[in-house]
């Protein structure tokens, strides 16, 4: 008797339970963890500093108009940060937390080497992770399935670069303003 048949690969975007599951817990680990980091400038819960002494942080590292900056900051990381949790215009939220990122790593933590406290390990990280959401794309497990707009409702690669194309050339754009 001939041993048992392997199961056939799943078909091209069909994916394993397992791939959904564990994207799910990196859009909740990554998002979530953004989302409270967010929260620190904005309203200065999970012992942040709040918008005003972020501002000032921001004015102090030669960023134009710091408030404003740390807003703009605040709002990327909170929103772009539930997005990802949610699985909710994913390329668009992963966008957002790696355009911050990018700037976290080159214009606050660079100098201080790759390992923490100071060093931008987590800044990258974190940027990584959006950035492969970005191209997976959410899972199943995510409310972008479920929206009623097809293009929206289906991943595409190409949605997930150019997403993250927007946000190196705006990180980009930011880091040059600085003095």
């Amino acid at each position: 008797m001939a041993p048992p048949a392997a199961a056939p690969a799943p078909l091209l975007g069909q994916a394993p339970a397992g791939l959904d599951l564990g994207l799910l817990l990196l859009r909740l680990a990554v998002g979530l963890t953004m989302a409270a980091h967010g929260s620190q400038k904005l309203f200065g819960w999970f012992d942040g500093a709040g918008l005003d002494a972020t501002g000032a942080g921001f004015t102090s590292m030669g960023y134009p108009s710091g408030e404003t900056m740390a807003l703009v900051a605040g709002l990327s990381e909170t929103f772009g940060g539930l997005g990802l949790a949610l699985g909710l215009f994913t390329p668009l939220a992963a966008a957002a937390v790696l355009g911050t990122m990018i700037n976290a790593v080159f214009a606050v933590h660079w100098e201080s080497g790759f390992f923490l406290p100071a060093g931008y390990e987590y800044a990258m990280i974190m940027g990584f992770g959006a950035a492969s959401l970005a191209l997976t794309g959410p899972g199943r497990l995510a409310v972008d399935p479920l929206l009623p707009v097809p293009a929206l409702r289906t991943h595409r690669t190409t949605y997930g670069a150019a997403a993250l194309g927007l946000a190196v050339v705006t990180a980009v754009i930011v880091l040059l303003l600085r003095d």
